[in-house]
């Protein structure tokens, strides 16, 4: 790891760093669809980008080509380094860090963790950190397999009428692979959280006996991806194969619309892994979410 960070601390006499106007859009957009795979989130953000809250920087050499971009939306750090080894200072961040609070920072685990060395000289405090498993479906199997779960289990995309029905579950999911260490849970932030969900309308709900009992939904599109999460089935419903079924129909209707698929997932998450790999997900790197 001190390889790793000595490696992109190195400083470039080559690059400097700006500030995104509108007139670098192209510019920017056109690195990020070359290597959306690594980025999907950071190029869902990119095509959402508010700069009324959101900031973007990007390293541009002396030929003018862009060589790393970051990204600030929501209190969130997205870094996108494209491998580049040699970062200039990153001085902009110091302003940044006087005038925002930054929640999180998130993205290839080598790329956050040149920004926690950073973020931890500012001295700032880390509350957590999650690692996962990057992972990518690019075509569907030709056999998915048997779905399996209770024979009356009903699989139905909600309306904002059932908003109440499916906010519990949503918090329950926050609560357990959201949120940080020492974090008080935001009733109200999180039923925002589930009525913009059903807004997007990529959302699958599993249903047993006319109670929502499981969700699954996509957090973030971006170019020709979709970047799946928010996975949970109720603690009294787990085992069933509930899990089982819901994903791979959801999984099946994504690639049936012509993306490709990401998500990323929990290195200790056997179950799941075993799941996304039945299906046809692959392995493609290191992913990483840091909260301050």
């Amino acid at each position: 790891m001190n390889d790793i960070l000595k490696s992109l601390a190195s400083l470039s006499i080559e690059g400097k760093w700006r500030k995104m106007k509108k007139k670098d859009i192209f510019k920017l957009e056109n690195i990020l669809r070359k290597t959306e795979n690594n980025y999907v989130n950071a190029c869902g953000k990119f095509l959402v980008y508010d700069p009324s809250t959101d900031y973007i920087w990007f390293l541009q050499d002396k030929n003018e080509n862009v060589k790393a971009i970051i990204i600030n939306s929501k209190n969130t750090l997205i870094p996108v380094l494209c491998g580049e080894k040699e970062i200039p200072p990153l001085k902009f961040l110091k302003k940044l860090l006087r005038s925002k609070r930054i929640h999180s920072v998130q993205g290839l685990s080598e790329e956050v963790i040149f920004l926690e060395n950073i973020l931890e000289k500012s001295g700032k405090v880390t509350a957590d950190i999650f690692d996962y498993d990057l992972m990518s479906l690019d075509t569907l199997p030709s056999k998915i397999g048997l779905l399996a779960g209770p024979k009356n289990l009903e699989l139905k995309v909600p309306q904002m009428i059932d908003l109440d029905a499916l906010a519990p579950l949503q918090a329950g999911y926050e609560q357990e692979e959201v949120l940080p260490r020492g974090s008080t849970f935001n009733p109200a932030a999180s039923r925002v959280n589930t009525t913009n969900i059903i807004a997007n309308g990529l959302i699958l709900a599993a249903e047993l006996n006319g109670k929502f009992v499981g969700k699954i939904n996509v957090n973030a599109v971006s170019f020709t991806r979709y970047q799946v999460g928010g996975v949970y089935v109720s603690p009294d419903f787990r085992g069933m194969g509930i899990a089982s079924r819901m994903t791979t129909e959801f999984i099946t209707s994504l690639a049936n619309k012509g993306k490709g698929i990401t998500l990323f997932v929990k290195k200790n998450n056997i179950p799941a892994r075993r799941l996304y790999n039945s299906i046809g997900f692959n392995i493609k790197g290191d992913y990483r979410i840091t909260y301050y």
